[in-house]
């Protein structure tokens, strides 16, 4: 194609007007360096907040704003790094991306005792293991996310259940069906749906991969066709043929079935979801989708997660965020010293009373601070939660996992007990690369 003088021209200054930006945005090879932070959309008024406490006289962190999916998240980072961008310094880690990326090599290990300080026996169990790759510190835990039951206490009472002690989701999806109640769960063709299989997976001494095999890549044994797998199965199913799904099932999210918990009418519902509902309703009082006054709020109730089998303990979900630093970064040292900033207990204390975003560290669960802002009895749920909950597969393909059962359990209405036959042949094609997504 020929291209006029004036376009070349035009181009070329664009391009220079470009290097230039990108320099500033770095610092440039002289003056004070920028770190790059790029963080999902929760709690951006304290991540900036981090990001301005935690720079010093030698670098300013500035925060970048990634996409509200993790989906997304993952897609440009990952594209970012397989470039090998030295711009990207520091990144908040959905942790079930963290075996991949460090498995490419995009991220710089923690060493010495900055490892140590990173994760020493402070960080819960539950979120120290979404950190480490191949025997090495990848990752900073910065928050750790987990899910419990959340319920009307009017709604458990009418039902007889006595929510101090276990129940199960069969228990569960009796009581609103027999209460005009409902149940809210995640089950949209997305990364949260695959969250709700693995737990009932998990809650019924199953998995998805074989735990001792998982780290073999591609070579990892599939074991989710087990009756596990037809126990998680029936739940989806159950769910799926009563009154007590909510008419957005198919499509439901972490925000769709809050307003089912407080509605104008009726008996409200049993909801699993994150540690984020409770700060959603409390700043929600006498406000539009939240309880009309502090009385109604009180009748808000939180449990360990449900049982898939009776008599068998829930594996809760694990997430949250994990801080990595860029294998590519022009200042490695500064970014590392960075991440240890934005995951120190005070990081994790603001990010928990400001955001609802709960820490990782048992000791920030111990302090006062959260004890003044949350009910005593929740943090030791939360904390409980995510030490004894069930990660999801540990693998560098897990994006293609995922994937591969979303693909064959949504709909959440067509699941049946030979669900789980069908997505272990699928996900085996899957992992030998004789099948494509």
């Amino acid at each position: 194609m020929t291209v006029r003088p004036i376009r070349r021209l035009a181009t070329g200054i664009a391009l220079a007007a470009l290097s230039m930006s990108v320099l500033t945005a770095c610092g440039g090879d002289s003056g004070k360096p920028s770190l790059n932070w790029y963080v999902n959309p929760d709690g951006q008024d304290t991540l900036n907040a981090l990001a301005k406490r935690c720079s010093t006289n030698e670098y300013t962190i500035k925060v970048q704003l990634l996409p509200s999916s993790a989906t997304d998240q993952r897609t440009q980072l990952a594209r970012r790094l397989a470039a090998e961008d030295s711009s990207t310094d520091l990144m908040s880690l959905d942790p079930v991306f963290v075996a991949e990326f460090a498995n490419a090599k995009w991220l710089l290990p923690f060493e010495g005792e900055q490892a140590d300080q990173v994760l020493d026996s402070d960080v819960l169990k539950g979120a120290a293991e979404t950190a480490t790759w191949d025997d090495k510190v990848v990752a900073a835990p910065q928050w750790a996310n987990t899910q419990v039951l959340w319920y009307r206490k009017s709604l458990a009472k009418a039902a007889g259940l006595d929510m101090n002690q276990p129940v199960t989701w069969d228990q569960i999806i009796d009581a609103a069906v027999d209460h005009d109640g409902t149940i809210g769960v995640q089950a949209n063709k997305y990364e949260a749906y695959v969250v709700w299989i693995n737990s009932l997976i998990q809650g019924a001494g199953g998995n998805i991969l074989d735990p001792s095999t998982v780290e073999a890549g591609r070579d990892a044994k599939v074991t989710i066709n087990s009756q596990a797998g037809k126990d998680a199965a029936a739940v989806i199913e159950k769910l799926a043929k009563s009154t007590a799904k909510q008419p957005d099932f198919t499509t439901s999210n972490e925000g769709t079935s809050l307003g089912a918990m407080f509605p104008a009418q009726g008996a409200g519902e049993f909801m699993t979801n994150w540690t984020f509902v409770y700060k959603n309703y409390e700043g929600l009082i006498g406000k539009p989708g939240g309880p009309k006054d502090k009385a109604e709020f009180e009748d808000l109730g939180w449990a360990k997660y449900p049982e898939t089998v009776e008599g068998q303990e829930s594996r809760p979900p694990i997430g949250g965020i994990d801080i990595g630093v860029g294998a590519y970064s022009k200042h490695p040292e500064f970014a590392q010293r960075a991440a240890v900033c934005v995951t120190d207990a005070k990081a994790q204390s603001e990010l928990a009373i400001n955001e609802g975003l709960m820490p990782s560290r048992q000791s920030v669960y111990d302090s006062d601070e959260l004890k003044e802002a949350y009910p005593p009895d929740l943090l030791s749920l939360f904390s409980q939660s995510v030490d004894s909950g069930g990660p999801r597969p540990k693998s560098a393909f897990y994006s293609q996992i995922s994937s591969a059962l979303q693909s064959r359990w949504h709909s959440p209405t067509s699941v049946t007990a030979g669900t789980p036959k069908k997505s272990a042949d699928f996900l085996n094609q899957i992992l030998k690369g004789k099948a494509l997504l």
